[in-house]
């Protein structure tokens, strides 16, 4: 049993396990520091100065989020003195910081704007030498402005510690310091797997992803292109958010009509994609474990994570399942299938695919991911994009009623939709798997071992007389550990599942952004995961091949899972890439 201490803030006593901070115990007794370069479980180093205390018998104030508590201590955190010291800070940060708060992607929802509000900052007395604005926007995903970057490091810290891929760092001194990839060079030519964390983590708008709505408002307005968008599992349990409903709402009703009232021609689900998606890897599953193929076999779905493995680990290349990710299947059936029966031409054909994942924008733009020469999706808008749109449009969300995605391309399981989070991909795969190789109805669908927020999980699942050993692993860092072990060749699993962001696509690096503080006092992962197995939960039909969408679609175009026809559509390869260009 751990060791409990007392300590007293601002009169009220506190109890708290031994080793945690201050802040910590602050905000245990719902009492409010503020914080800025803070983020938990990612980010403490005491940089900023805003979350700064008066504890008795100590010279000078001191950082919270580093310090510990301890048994006795009496902490003061509201004091004339440590509010001035704050409002100080804070014009220390503005004078020399790109003030175009009305332009910024940022506005409304940026921490720094927040507290300069809360302590009454309305004109800066310090006026110092701007950042001269370096914005590196060459990468399809990421766009860097340094003239916003308050040197938090919070980014710093979650592509290091928590991504361990390292793409930016702090360079130079002093006053010269600044956060920069190597060389200086852009993201789009060092060893950065476009995840988007980064972004997330920023609590100004330093960091955003490249916005794509200005061509899809383009093709919107022409009456002779035919624009398609199909919407991913994660993006209802995150799209809420930014229109006022709690965290983890399903708003997929409302979304539909949204999208619909913004002109586009058909609504379609990426959860059909995913199904598919499903589909052609439970059977290339079964093929490898049936015919002495490459094993474990890694899922393919999230793009950052591909890019990871070819810049990383490219000697680990066959192991990956060469199924595209669910959006890029959806779309080169749309330009192909579904063209086909709509009587439309495929190069009219405009397909929008809204993401909770910037690492997308870089995966439309692989040359593998055509067929016939025409991009399989043509635009990759992410649910931040989209709340924008709706706003452009004049919509209020909240007020609209719900609607239906469109037929024949918008049922979808509830496999399909727990794609979004982590364990989801394992775990409908598995549910197929299972009646395939067996020929037996599943009775029990819910693979619970696979789920939760373990950073690996591990499990042995009995599939008839096989005994199949799976590993899912979330987040970058953890993915580490699975490659090592199957590089070293201790690995005994037969399925892997690796998402790029901690947490799966509901934590994907497109989602809405969620300031530091609620993240400290909700379990947004949890939240946004809940939605998804809701609705898996109540869905009639909880396995991909049960989806008659798709049983059409193999009766009439496809033949069969793994078919010649599905290897052309369906299917890719991947390639080694240096790390740094």
């Amino acid at each position: 049993m751990s060791e409990k201490i007392k300590l007293t803030i601002d009169g009220k006593e506190v109890e708290v396990e031994k080793g945690t901070t201050v802040l910590q115990a602050a905000r245990k007794a719902n009492i409010d520091i503020p914080t800025l370069c803070y983020l938990k479980e990612i980010n403490a180093a005491g940089d900023c100065r805003m979350c700064i205390v008066d504890i008795e018998g100590r010279r000078g104030f001191v950082p919270s989020c580093i310090t510990q508590a301890e048994e006795g201590m009496i902490v003061k955190t509201d004091t004339p003195e440590l509010n001035e010291s704050r409002r100080i800070m804070l014009d220390l940060i503005l004078s020399t910081h790109n003030r175009d708060c009305l332009t910024c992607v940022r506005n409304g929802n940026c921490e720094l704007q927040e507290l300069a509000e809360k302590f009454g900052v309305t004109n800066i007395e310090y006026e110092g030498q701007k950042v001269e604005p370096t914005i590196d926007e060459i990468s399809p995903s990421i766009v860097r402005d340094n003239s916003k970057c308050i040197m938090c490091k919070r980014c710093v810290a979650t592509c290091k510690n928590i991504q361990k891929v390292a793409a930016i760092d702090v360079a130079g001194r002093g006053f010269q310091s600044r956060i920069a990839a190597e060389n200086d060079e852009s993201l789009n030519n060092v060893n950065c797997t476009f995840c988007g964390q980064c972004i997330n983590a920023c609590p100004v708008g330093a960091l955003k992803e490249k916005d794509e709505t200005a061509a899809v408002w383009r093709k919107i307005r022409d009456k002779d292109t035919f624009v398609v968008v199909q919407t991913a599992p994660a993006v209802r349990a995150g799209l809420g958010e930014e229109f006022g409903y709690p965290i983890g709402t399903n708003v997929a009703g409302k979304m539909v009509t949204a999208l619909k009232r913004i002109g586009f021609d058909k609504v379609f689900d990426t959860n059909t994609g995913a199904d598919l998606t499903i589909m052609e890897e439970a059977n290339e599953l079964v093929e490898r474990l049936q015919n002495g193929g490459t094993l474990p076999m890694i899922t393919s779905c999230s793009p950052g994570w591909v890019r990871f493995i070819e810049m990383n680990y490219p000697e680990l290349l066959p192991h990956l399942s060469s199924c595209k990710s669910p959006h890029q299947m959806f779309g080169a059936i749309l330009k192909s299938y579904y063209a086909e029966k709509a009587g439309i031409d495929p190069k009219k054909m405009y397909v929008v695919s809204v993401m909770p994942c910037v690492a997308k924008k870089f995966e439309k733009t692989r040359e593998e991911m055509k067929n016939d020469e025409l991009e399989n999706v043509d635009a990759v808008i992410t649910t931040r994009e989209l709340a924008r749109m709706i706003k452009q449009a004049n919509i209020k969300f909240t007020t609209l009623e719900d609607s239906e995605f469109d037929d024949p391309m918008g049922e979808a399981t509830g496999a399909g939709a727990i794609f979004g989070t982590t364990g989801g991909v394992m775990e409908a795969a598995l549910r197929t798997a299972y009646e395939t190789i067996t020929g037996k109805e599943l009775e029990k669908v819910d693979f619970e071992e696979v789920r939760g927020k373990k950073g690996v999980k591990k499990a042995s699942v009995k599939i008839g007389d096989k005994e199949v050993k799976v590993a899912v692993a979330h987040g970058l860092g953890n993915a580490r550990e699975i490659l090592e072990e199957i590089k070293a060749g201790t690995a005994d699993y037969q399925f892997v599942e690796i998402m790029a962001c901690p947490g799966g696509c509901i934590m994907g690096g497109g989602q809405p952004i969620v300031k530091s503080k609620i993240r400290d006092e909700v379990d947004v992962r949890a939240k946004r995961a809940e939605a998804l197995y809701k609705i898996d939960k109540d869905s009639k039909l909880r396995k991909s091949h049960e989806n008659p969408a798709l049983k059409k679609l193999y009766k009439e175009f496809l033949g069969k899972p793994g078919s010649h026809k599905a290897h052309e559509l369906l299917h890719t390869t991947y390639h080694k890439r240096e790390k740094y260009n």
